[in-house]
């Protein structure tokens, strides 16, 4: 078992202590407040505990990977993370969380699936499930860490499947989309995993239209949506049937693209019935400007925190190229295509 770090950079509050309590337990740790104590984090369980101020800040814990930061981009690497957050307002506590998880993704760190609880001023995020299980808001609170608890300690067991099959999405033309342009450079280099790609952008993709929770999860039990299309027919029993996930998205108006946000959205269905802890995301962005970053925070926080699949160290490969075939011209882009390649492979296997 991996040492146990605690990193927690601002006072909790008696709330969030109480929340690392159900995650601890009496499990031994070491405690990290701020940098003067901040050892060598590689190949540990970080659990990640922070008390957002007023504008959604902790200074500290920015110090803190400033500080990871400067000793090179494997300084988390084989660590596996988790996070607790604790906002005083009604904001901040989903996009702080995306930001801390895309930047320690970056130093080797790997997330489980739902690796985040949050607790916002007066719990109000936890109203919606405050039916489902006919519990205080608090009490809610205390399920949601005793549920990370036991996913984060949990020792992996991967079913052993050979070989492993990627499920590769996208909505792009080859001839004119560095993004998918970049993904096939990626594949040269793929051995030994089976790879099924679904071109989005072949079929009608209705976004989700909020159906009731009770209209979702009937059609859910039966592996539908009500909406049916090609997300049912293709989408669903690939997603079943695959060990990871790659998106291939290029960067509009920094938004994921329309057909990958509405078949994240219609996941919901299937999620009713099956959850991902066992399936890892993966992706590959370009930007013709800047915001990659933004995306990628985008698919940690609809497919890692939500809809719980796992997050594999460096899950990314993001690149800037606007002109057709500029992704072709960016510096050591082969080189690149291939360690990403090598990751997707470390994962897998």
């Amino acid at each position: 078992m991996k040492d146990l770090v605690l990193i927690v950079p601002e006072k909790p509050s008696s709330l969030l202590e109480k929340m690392i309590d159900k995650v601890i337990g009496s499990r031994e740790y070491y405690l990290v407040k701020d940098v003067d104590n901040l050892k060598d984090l590689r190949n540990k369980k970080i659990l990640f505990a922070v008390e957002l101020n007023e504008i959604g800040v902790s200074n500290t814990m920015n110090d803190i990977f400033e500080n990871l930061y400067d000793r090179g981009d494997k300084s988390l690497l084989n660590s596996e993370g988790a996070l607790l957050v604790k906002s005083k307002g009604n904001l901040f506590s989903k996009t702080f969380s995306q930001s801390l998880v895309f930047l320690a993704n970056n130093l080797g760190c790997s997330f489980v699936g739902r690796p985040l609880v949050e607790v916002t001023k007066d719990l109000d995020n936890l109203l919606a499930m405050k039916n489902i299980y006919k519990l205080p808001l608090e009490d809610i609170s205390m399920l949601q860490c005793e549920n990370l608890r036991d996913r984060f300690f949990k020792e992996k067991d991967r079913e052993k499947r050979d070989p492993k099959k990627l499920l590769v999405l996208h909505s792009s033309k080859k001839d004119i989309s560095n993004t998918l342009t970049l993904w096939h450079m990626v594949k040269n280099h793929l051995k030994e995993i089976e790879i099924e790609e679904i071109n989005l952008g072949d079929g009608d993709i209705e976004d989700c239209k909020g159906c009731t929770y009770k209209t979702c999860k009937h059609f859910g039990s039966q592996g539908k949506c009500f909406y049916g299309g090609l997300v049912v027919s293709q989408v669903y029993p690939a997603i079943l049937n695959c060990d990871s996930l790659m998106l291939i998205s290029p960067n509009y108006n920094d938004m994921v693209t329309a057909n990958l946000v509405a078949s994240i959205n219609r996941l919901t269905a299937l999620f009713r019935k099956t959850k991902f802890y066992d399936k890892q995301l993966f992706s590959i962005i370009v930007s013709g400007y800047s915001g990659s970053d933004g995306i990628a925070k985008q698919l940690i926080s609809s497919l890692n925190m939500n809809k719980t699949f796992g997050l594999p160290p460096y899950f990314a490969l993001m690149e800037t190229a606007n002109d057709r075939d500029a992704i072709l011209d960016v510096k050591n882009i082969e080189n690149k295509a291939k360690a990403f390649a090598e990751n997707i492979m470390h994962g897998l296997y």
